[in-house]
């Protein structure tokens, strides 16, 4: 056992992406066969990930999850900021600007509205609980648009840790909802053809709740909605540390 604790520690990043894609793995499954693809894998991986973090910081009385287990310090390098940003301008370089223009005008607009009214309300809630400053207020915004875009604004604004951590927590739940809940109203909002798509992933914007709802939906439809999703996240991005919060410095002060 020392001889594999000592490998594993040596090599935690790559356990990492083990631990990962074992968890990924055993999310599809339980997908497939306990929801019948209804509940996206990736939705039970997010739960999954969150109760393992859970866990892990109570086991170990840490603030970092499963990463506070020496074997498992990789989860920390993995899901830090470096890794996530690098992610987020790996998906941007994959979408062809020229395809936005199939959605035409709707499908601008509606990246620009939900990342807006997604902003708004999440500002609006965090101000409902108490927070007052502009950094706190725009990073839950930003988080209320994606949980990669709370993170991304807060580091940005120097948010505190706890800050971001409700931004990433709010995003989580607008993309479960997402995920479940895209099936049950596709048919009531005409999400059947790939231009409604496009406007369905320009106004939710979390990439993999528009694809995991999609995809649970009508699979055909998933590389239109994720298209704008990502444009979605990248527009948040800019916004989020930029024009929104000089505009909210402006209304609440620094």
């Amino acid at each position: 056992m020392e001889l594999f604790t000592s490998v594993f520690e040596k090599n935690a990043l790559l356990l990492a992406f083990v631990v990962v894609g074992a968890l990924m793995l055993l999310s599809g499954w339980m997908s497939k066969t306990l929801t019948r693809g209804r509940l996206h894998g990736s939705a039970i991986a997010i739960i999954l990930g969150l109760a393992l973090a859970y866990w892990g910081g109570v086991s170990t009385g840490g603030d970092n999850g499963l990463a506070d287990i020496a074997i498992f310090s990789g989860l920390a390098l993995m899901g830090g900021s470096m890794l996530r940003d690098l992610a987020i301008v790996s998906t941007a370089y994959g979408v062809d600007l020229q395809e936005i223009k199939r959605a035409g005008v709707t499908g601008v607009l509606s990246i620009v509205l939900g990342v807006t009214v997604s902003f708004v309300v999440g500002a609006a809630i965090a101000a409902a609980f108490g927070y007052r400053d502009a950094a706190s207020l725009v990073t839950i915004g930003a988080g209320a648009a994606t949980y990669i875009v709370g993170p991304v604004t807060g580091t940005a604004v120097g948010a505190s840790s706890e800050v971001i951590a409700l931004s990433v927590a709010a995003g989580l739940v607008k993309s479960v909802f997402v995920m479940v809940g895209t099936p049950m109203v596709a048919r009531l909002i005409g999400l059947n053809n790939p231009k409604s798509a496009m406007a369905y992933g320009g106004l939710m914007g979390t990439t993999s709740g528009v694809a995991g709802g999609l995809a649970a939906t009508d699979k055909r439809l998933v590389p239109y909605g994720a298209m704008t999703a990502t444009f979605y996240t990248g527009v948040g991005c800019l916004l989020g540390p930029s024009l929104f919060y000089v505009v909210m410095r402006a209304v609440v002060g620094g």
